[in-house]
């Protein structure tokens, strides 16, 4: 299933939802197609890459607090980059390990290349013998949605 862009009336990223929820959106009349993807039309309307919303919607939440954890988040972080050797990451590597009690929080994750990440194993870096490149922080939601 595809992920639509979802702008704010003034053209700020809000999120991503998934193609059926972006369609409910333009049934409902509250947004309209902004860019449009190849392929076959969904009903009236072009399938949708980018929708906007006709009405301005106060983002209060995003000020409260930073973004939420999650894996495609992490790697956006992370500028899809293993924390290890550099190269390009597309696994999560947990810093103190799950089962020493390590969860899955922006200080305790990075992203990792699959070797790396087999290679550390259920270690921490320094019994791996494997330094980070750069220490894990907590993102801005400009970071995070790539604005």
């Amino acid at each position: 299933m595809s992920t639509v862009l979802v702008l704010n009336a003034s053209y700020e990223r809000l999120h991503y939802v998934s193609l059926p929820h972006a369609v409910r959106m333009l049934v409902r009349q509250v947004a309209v197609v902004e860019e449009a993807a190849e392929g076959q039309p969904l009903g009236a309307w072009p399938r949708p890459k980018v929708v906007r919303l006709l009405r301005y919607v106060t983002m209060r939440w995003r000020y409260r607090s930073g973004p939420s954890w999650s894996r495609r988040a992490l790697l956006a972080r992370d500028g899809q980059l293993c924390a290890y050797c550099g190269g390009r990451a597309g696994t999560v590597d947990h810093v103190l390990p799950r089962s020493r009690g390590g969860g899955d929080s922006w200080l305790n994750t990075v992203a990792a290349c699959s070797q790396c990440n087999h290679r550390k194993r259920d270690r921490t870096p320094s019994e791996a013998g494997m330094p980070l490149r750069a220490q894990p922080y907590v993102p801005s939601w400009e970071q995070v949605l790539g604005v």
